[in-house]
């Protein structure tokens, strides 16, 4: 096996394990943001999305006669899951993980970066394709969260003002 394609093995698998954790991340913030319809609803779509990145990686993976990380997914849907439970305690938690949405989505945007490199310098074309396909939706969601922030925040200030329920 060449260096190349070792890397881009234990990419992949931290890429899946990336996906399941935002998974994690996104199921478990949901009910958090029902006061806020619009960004609801582009979690909601991007929850499908990740599902079907999660899918496409594990894909690649075989395609290379590998599989998944299961030690790798499982730590990062623990620690999606206590980043969920302690982001509860803070009164504007809607701010805080959509701060923490904002960056894990270039997180991710820079992984497929990398992965796109890795696969072509492998000679996995299709990878590299697969992981470009994901790459274009992770950067439309970073920049619509990005793009999304300052509505958001006067939302939320708004809601806050007016005592009404402004993160759960």
């Amino acid at each position: 096996m060449t260096q190349a394609r070792e890397r881009l093995v234990q990419w992949l698998r931290d890429a899946h394990a990336m996906e399941e954790q935002a998974e994690t991340m996104l199921k478990g913030h949901l009910d958090r943001v029902k006061h806020y319809p619009q960004f609801e609803a582009r979690v909601r779509e991007h929850l499908e999305e990740t599902k079907d990145q999660a899918e496409i990686v594990r894909g690649c993976l075989e395609a290379l006669g590998e599989d998944t990380s299961s030690f790798k997914d499982a730590g990062s849907k623990l620690l999606a899951k206590g980043q969920a439970i302690s982001g509860m305690f803070a009164d504007d938690e809607i701010m805080n993980w959509a701060l923490a949405l904002h960056a894990f989505e270039n997180l991710e945007v820079a992984s497929y970066t990398v992965l796109i490199a890795a696969a072509e310098t492998a000679g996995e074309t299709e990878i590299a394709e697969a992981c470009g396909k994901i790459l274009a939706q992770e950067e439309a969601m970073a920049a619509w969260v990005k793009d999304n922030l300052q509505i958001l925040t006067l939302a939320y200030l708004g809601r806050d003002a007016s005592d009404l329920p402004a993160s759960r």
